[in-house]
């Protein structure tokens, strides 16, 4: 059933049917138990919330349903029936189809080309039917809201729209069970609110969809029934309409959920940076700005939120800092001193980043864990021709006792570490170089509330240690734990400023969508 073409199936009060059961599942990797003994039913037309810390196992559960990897124990069965994925063609076949939370998209093909990519529209003497195709993606772009020409190459795209793209793959073909991993990890919330609608579709058509997502006000929202992994193992099931948010937290880290997000006190000094009418234009569209006139201040030990919807300017903000346009205009200052030049120059400065897109713009996934958390520091522990690596792994050990980096050993692939310890990663390069200033995009995007806890404590004791933090953020809750002072900003411009006492969730929404409320206006409004 395709989401363009969703008939209602009518459900019989009262049953729940299984369209796939999960029996005693073990997997073994070499020296790690990712699934112990995992029992796991999937009830047909509901959403199926699956939770759980980073490197509690969805991931590894998830490819075995959809045939990348096979369990070690254990059997699947749909319809009642045992069954064998060798491949995750083998899994398309049965109708299961995958969304992943990390891309898997061809940034240098079309999104025609990548929505049909490997289930292409084939005629006579096996010919691909390009009209069909671009017909096809049309379709489900137009389903999904979203006006993007089938013509535009994905690299081109931002990585809200590589989001839409993805969804968009998986859905322009025949699916029985649908996994959704992390769907609107990018997503703006107009976009997730047309996911939702999307999904409600499907649930009518009777598709049965597993929801992963660390957005626990979306579970709440979407959600029939949720099941929680720690360390490999099932450890609670019920219905979302009996639970709340504080018993999932308190089920997937086995603590009560009072510890999290809470803002610690810290000394604020001198003003560490300062900008001065930062503008930098649309490349394309005459007249329009993605950053407008920005102006602000950074002392150092604060922790400066940056909150703002998808699109709003955010991203640009950072990467103007750390000198990725050339062509943005304004000044900025760093310690007092005029700061131009290369992003290199720039970092020698004392700027460092923590990028939105921990896959494409941070991490080399042919390096281990040790040479991408060196990575930014190779000239400094480089000799004529020769890398020093034993002080290599003397750095290496550091961070990873600083950050809790949790792996076997720092030789290991990247990619084989959770999310959260891949941007732990992230984070431990960019402290490395010991930076005043250090610009953190979406950092705790796609990772678990456990994860989030530690991330926000380490931002902490950073400014407790007097670096300047720019935070930005679309997370509400974790832009008000976290932030000294706020800063919104809507179509590139900043349209308000409030103190940690002055804002709430209502100013700054209303911010975000681009009313503008200057600061005395947000106190007398308080008053």
């Amino acid at each position: 059933m395709t989401v363009t073409d969703v008939v209602p199936v009518p459900a019989e009060p009262g049953t729940e049917e299984v369209a796939l059961r999960v029996r005693a599942v073990t997997k073994r990797f070499p020296g790690t138990l990712a699934l112990n003994q995992v029992d796991f039913e999937l009830l047909k037309g509901k959403v199926n919330v699956l939770v759980g810390e980073n490197g509690a196992g969805k991931s590894t559960l998830m490819k075995i349903l959809a045939g990348a990897e096979t369990p070690s124990e254990g059997t699947l069965e749909i319809d009642g029936q045992a069954v064998t994925f060798r491949s995750p063609r083998d899994a398309e076949a049965r109708g299961i189809r995958m969304i992943h939370q990390e891309l898997s998209l061809f940034p240098n093909l079309s999104v025609t080309d990548n929505i049909h990519a490997g289930s292409e529209m084939t005629g006579r003497f096996n010919r691909v039917r390009f009209a069909e195709e671009v017909r096809s993606a049309r379709e489900v772009l137009a389903h999904l809201e979203e006006p993007i020409d089938p013509a535009t190459l994905v690299g081109n795209l931002r990585l809200g729209q590589q989001q839409l793209i993805e969804i968009a793959r998986a859905l322009a073909h025949e699916v029985r069970i649908l996994i959704m991993d992390e769907p609107t990890s990018a997503l703006s919330a107009r976009d997730t609110e047309v996911l939702f609608r999307v999904i409600r579709e499907l649930q009518s058509a009777g598709v049965t969809i597993i929801y992963i997502s660390h957005k626990l006000d979306e579970v709440m929202r979407i959600g029939d029934r949720v099941t929680v992994l720690r360390d490999g193992r099932v450890v609670a099931q019920a219905l979302i309409s009996e639970i709340d948010i504080p018993w999932i937290i308190q089920q997937m880290v086995g603590r009560s959920s009072d510890q999290f997000f809470h803002h610690e006190d810290h000394k604020v000094g001198d003003v560490v940076l300062r900008t001065s009418k930062l503008s930098l234009a649309h490349p394309t569209i005459t007249g329009r700005f993605l950053v407008n006139d920005v102006t602000f201040e950074l002392r150092a030990g604060e922790i400066l939120g940056v909150y703002g919807l998808l699109g709003a300017g955010r991203t640009e903000l950072l990467e103007c800092l750390l000198g990725v346009h050339p062509h943005m205009t304004g000044t900025i200052e760093l310690a007092g001193r005029p700061v131009r030049g290369p992003i290199s120059a720039r970092i020698s400065a004392g700027f460092a980043l923590v990028p939105e897109d921990r896959q494409s713009d941070a991490l080399v996934q042919t390096m281990n864990v040790e040479h991408n958390l060196t990575l930014a520091y190779w000239r400094a522990i480089t000799r004529p021709a020769l890398i020093d690596y034993g002080e290599e792994h003397r750095l290496t050990q550091r961070m990873v006792g600083q950050l809790s980096i949790r792996m076997r050993r720092p030789t290991q692939p990247i990619g084989s570490l959770s999310g959260g310890n891949q941007q732990k990663v992230v984070v431990g390069r960019a402290l490395l170089v010991n930076p005043q200033v250090l610009l953190m995009d979406e950092p705790t995007r796609g990772i678990d509330v456990g994860a989030k806890s530690e991330i926000f404590g380490l931002i902490s004791a950073l400014a407790a240690e007097g670096k300047g933090i720019v935070f930005v953020t679309s997370e509400l809750l974790e832009v008000l734990a976290i932030s000294d002072r706020i800063m919104v900003m809507a179509k590139g411009a900043v349209t308000a400023e409030f103190t940690r006492d002055e804002a709430t969730q209502e100013r700054l929404v209303n911010a975000a969508a681009g009313q503008a409320q200057s600061r005395a206006e947000a106190t007398n409004a308080g008053a």
